[in-house]
């Protein structure tokens, strides 16, 4: 139940707190696209994210695949660790820092990468179908500006156990 405090004097819900649920209900339908990939790859869904920023990013540091996935690294090591597991990626001791593990995808990782890629790109072509080049231009902006702001407002916070890295 919503409280009063999140109704306008008209007794109608507040902007802010619609926008909160749409932006809810937009990162269930994210979570639904990933897992309806994830099935048609036959893959845990969990490893999508990180194979979509393996593929654009090049090697990164695990720190960096967490940081950027904005997830705790236990959860970036263990998703990691499957992919590797799998022969999708190799996780390499950096020559400089001893203490950084850099992973990068095997060639088997590119590929299955690439399914990945066309397979959401075909799912957001047909999603997407009716809507006109400036609605999705307009659309872009205003979820960057969503992004923006609340990026701005919140700051990623690491707990003692994710100044290190997992192996």
């Amino acid at each position: 139940m919503t409280s009063h405090l999140s109704r306008t004097p008209s007794g109608t819900e507040a902007p802010a707190v619609a926008l909160v649920s749409a932006l809810q209900s937009l990162s269930r339908a994210q979570r639904e696209a990933a897992a309806h990939i994830a099935q048609e790859l036959d893959w845990p869904r969990s490893g999508v994210p990180v194979l979509h920023l393996l593929a654009r990013c090049g090697p990164v540091s695990l720190t960096d695949v967490a940081a950027r996935l904005r997830v705790d690294l236990s959860v970036a090591s263990r998703q990691v660790s499957t992919l590797a597991d799998a022969g999708y990626v190799v996780r390499t001791v950096d020559a400089e820092d001893r203490r950084v593990r850099t992973v990068e995808l095997t060639a088997a990782g590119h590929t299955l990468a690439a399914e990945a890629s066309e397979a959401y790109t075909n799912l957001i072509d047909q999603a997407f179908s009716a809507w006109s080049p400036e609605d999705l231009a307009a659309a872009t902006r205003t979820l960057n500006r969503l992004v923006d702001t609340i990026g701005a407002d919140t700051t990623h916070r690491r707990s003692p156990q994710n100044q290190q890295e997992f192996a």
